[in-house]
């Protein structure tokens, strides 16, 4: 049985661990790729890129919605100081990421954008993360093994460098996956 809402809900994203949270929070819903540009102003505060960066996906992909629809769009961003971690490139890209990471405090910061054809809203959700100091072998291993190309900051935490790097957090685990489902299950219930 799923949770129904009044809505077609749509999510707007090929990433398999948004797809999966989505799931457990008991929704039916389809999923799609939009193809927005990810480009945002220069002056933006690294804190609301993200958020802003889901907005731009919901336009993207408003025009082919129908009455009945909701799309779901989000952008997850990691940020250390004033600097904004992308997907790594290839593997010398990741290393450079997680050398930075290792030993610090980090923000991963979800933004989520849920649109109609009446209204959007949209917010954004951040955790602190800290990692313990990464060795060299580890870090190796890490990039090696599980090729985090497709993830911020060039790490998921529900995958070995997690288990064995995050020393503690503050805020949510799902946050940091990709998708701040307590957040979207309340919007979504309210919406």
């Amino acid at each position: 049985m799923a949770f129904s809402l009044k809505y077609n809900l749509i999510l707007g994203s090929k990433s398999p661990r948004r797809k999966e949270l989505l799931e457990k929070l008991g929704f039916e819903f389809t999923q799609i790729s939009l193809d927005a540009d990810e480009t945002f102003p220069a002056d933006l505060p690294p804190q609301e890129v993200a958020e802003f960066l889901s907005r731009k996906k919901a336009a993207a992909g408003i025009d082919d919605l129908n009455a009945d629809d909701l799309l779901i769009t989000s952008d997850t961003t990691v940020v250390i100081g004033k600097t904004i971690l992308n997907k790594a490139a290839n593997a010398a890209e990741a290393k450079a990421m997680l050398e930075l990471l290792s030993g610090k405090e980090h923000e991963v910061i979800s933004g989520v954008c849920l649109t109609s054809k009446e209204k959007a809203i949209s917010f954004s959700v951040s955790t602190k993360v800290f990692f313990k100091e990464l060795s060299a072998d580890e870090i190796d291993y890490y990039i090696e093994k599980y090729k985090p190309f497709d993830k911020a900051g060039a790490y998921g935490i529900q995958e070995w460098i997690g288990m064995i790097g995050v020393e503690k957090m503050e805020g949510s685990f799902y946050n940091v996956m990709g998708l701040p489902v307590k957040e979207v299950w309340e919007q979504l219930r309210s919406f």
